[in-house]
């Protein structure tokens, strides 16, 4: 059979203004590709929280740019691509085609997590990949508790076709249907995502059909090798050596209190870095499990943010100097049939872990912990007021991140893992669910102190007004984001229940798998803050005292933390008792 042609293999000089226009158009194509899928979307985790990203590759399966979003899934989209075609073959793909899968093995991620893959053809050439991987309310399985393995998590779905030549599979998705508890919204949020790919598929030709498709191809090799050398001179700003760091997680949901071990190796040697995850844990028996694409985008997350944050698009020339070691059966590189459920919530760690391994050497380039979970609550009951079932997934909440050498961190802000996904409005969740938010608020003192403090944790208390079941799986109760160079530890995330109007806090983690809440019965969930960065000492008394009269800590810690006395009514900084005070407490140090 005569092999079908596949463009992009012929050497071509890239024109410079041909390709910075490219540039911005492969990157204007993936964010209206997210555009149209938030618009078109049914269920609130899409089209608010935006728990997706949109992506166009190379007829390699490179990434050229993918929407700015999810940082977690620049390696899953791409493996995803690959994979599909590895199984299809390129002579067997069609225009009209469209991909699907779910694989969590393949994507790295839960069952929730469905991608569809389009080959975009240019008169007959192959030119490329449009794809979209997004996450579905519910993909069947089991809902609540502790999953031990992959098969009570839900529908799997292999490396199938959904569209064949431009005609759907009807069985494939009427076997879909059948297993979603609400299949409308499933299939709108299916529908959404074909939208997405070709929406992806229609803006790329159309700059290959303005600009020409060698030309277009070779500004895309041009950007590529261009971010290489990019994250080549910055790594080589990396002092050469062996850096090493540990943390851990509080326990894997079933052996409560046994922690999980996190440790990373980086070794940097001139213009190239390694990152050795061969010493994290292996994969647990809880459904914190993740697939061996998330372990690479662990070590790519964490050297994107370090060498290139903010050269766009993403593509994958910013990575071919990072090598990741990650055998596999760790938590972040688990086999079958381990759980995957709850995948997103050790990898942030991980990232977390690479950044304290460096800071010793590039103390201006990393941050220190921050609170590193979603802080996410499912609930689920009958809404009596329609009779219809409901499913929610409440959040993310978002956290205090850490404080930079030369600047505070950020509060209320979501974990690494979800980048710029958002913390749906309480208002909107109040009218879809059987639910009363009665506070959202950041919580004083659970900044790390220091120099420059860590950003702050958020409260959320909300109040059943039906019958429901609550679930939720939060982490780093116990491991708190630590500080650097002399910062303090902030505070870490918890739970607590309001039953029959008293509040139980006594949980040993921050997760409760299954609680029933009545009407009038209510759940906090309480995210960390983010460490701080340099001794508390050294923070400008005046500094302290804007903090203070903000709420953002109390009397007692700008005394007892800072060493600063001030006016209790008016704020104002005490000098001479200050100075007398931190004097004490270094001294006492």
């Amino acid at each position: 059979m005569k092999k079908k042609p596949v463009a992009g293999k012929r050497k071509t000089k890239a024109d410079p203004v041909v390709t910075e226009i490219v540039r911005n158009g492969v990157i204007a194509v993936t964010e209206e590709m997210k555009t149209n899928l938030m618009r078109t979307a049914y269920n609130i985790i899409i089209y608010e929280a935006l728990d997706f990203t949109t992506g166009l590759f190379t007829t390699e399966g490179e990434t050229i740019s993918i929407g700015i979003g999810l940082p977690m899934f620049i390696r899953g989209m791409a493996e995803t691509v690959k994979a599909k075609i590895r199984h299809f073959g390129r002579k067997n793909m069609r225009p009209g085609d469209i991909y699907v899968t779910n694989d969590s093995y393949l994507t790295g991620s839960h069952l929730n997590h469905v991608t569809l893959t389009l080959p975009i053809f240019h008169k007959g050439v192959l030119v490329g990949f449009s794809c979209c991987m997004a996450h579905w309310l519910d993909i069947g399985g089991t809902l609540g508790g502790m999953t031990t393995d992959i098969f009570s998590e839900g529908l799997q779905i292999p490396i199938l076709k959904l569209h064949d030549r431009g005609k759907p599979n009807d069985t494939l998705i009427e076997v879909i249907k059948q297993n979603m508890r609400l299949p409308s919204r499933a299939m709108g949020d299916l529908r959404a995502q074909i939208t997405a790919v070709k929406t992806g598929e229609r803006r790329y030709l159309e700059l290959i059909d303005r600009y020409g498709r060698e030309e277009v191809l070779g500004a895309i090799k041009a950007i590529m090798d261009h971010s290489e050398a990019m994250a080549r001179a910055r790594t080589r700003s990396i002092p050469d050596g062996i850096y090493e760091a540990e943390s851990y997680m509080d326990d894997d949901g079933i052996e409560v209190g046994k922690k999980v071990p996190i440790k990373v190796r980086v070794t940097v040697k001139g213009d190239e870095m390694t990152v050795d995850l061969t010493e994290v844990s292996r994969q647990v028996r809880g459904f914190y499990n993740s697939g061996v694409t998330t372990g690479h985008a662990c070590s790519q997350v964490a050297f994107k943010c370090l060498t290139s944050p903010t050269d766009y698009p993403i593509n994958d020339g910013s990575f071919r100097n990072l090598k990741a070691v990650v055998p596999p059966g760790r938590i972040i590189s688990a086999v079958r049939p381990a759980p995957m459920r709850w995948w997103m919530t050790y990898p942030m760690t991980i990232v977390d872990t690479v950044f304290k391994a460096l800071a010793p050497v590039i103390p201006g380039r990393v941050v220190a912990g921050h609170h590193a979970d979603l802080l996410i609550a499912a609930l689920h009951g009958i809404n009596t007021k329609t009779s219809e079932f409901f499913l929610a997934n409440f959040g993310p909440l978002g956290g205090g991140w850490g404080a930079k050498r030369e600047e505070d961190g950020v509060s209320a802000t979501v974990c690494i893992n979800d980048g710029d996904t958002h913390n749906g409005p309480s208002e909107q969740s109040e009218v879809k669910f059987p639910i009363v938010v009665e506070r959202y608020e950041l919580i004083p003192d659970s900044c790390g102190a220091g120099r420059h403090r860590g950003g702050l944790g958020v409260e959320r208390v909300v109040r059943a007004r039906v019958p429901m079941t609550f679930n939720t799986q939060v982490e780093r109760a116990h491991c708190k984001p630590w500080g650097l160079n002399g910062g303090h530890d902030a505070t870490g995330n918890a739970v607590a229940l309001r039953l029959d109007g008293k509040w139980k806090t006594d949980f040993p983690n921050a997760k409760v798998l299954v609680a029933h809440l009545k009407p009038g019965d209510a759940f906090r969930l309480r995210s960390g803050g983010g460490g701080g960065n340099g001794s508390a000492l050294e923070r400008p008394a005046g500094d302290v005292a804007v903090d203070a009269k903000q709420g953002y800590i109390t009397l007692a810690a700008v005394k007892e933390l800072y060493g600063v006395v001030l006016n209790p009514e008016t704020y104002a900084v005490d000098v001479a008792a200050t100075e007398k005070l931190r004097a004490a407490m270094r001294k006492a140090a």
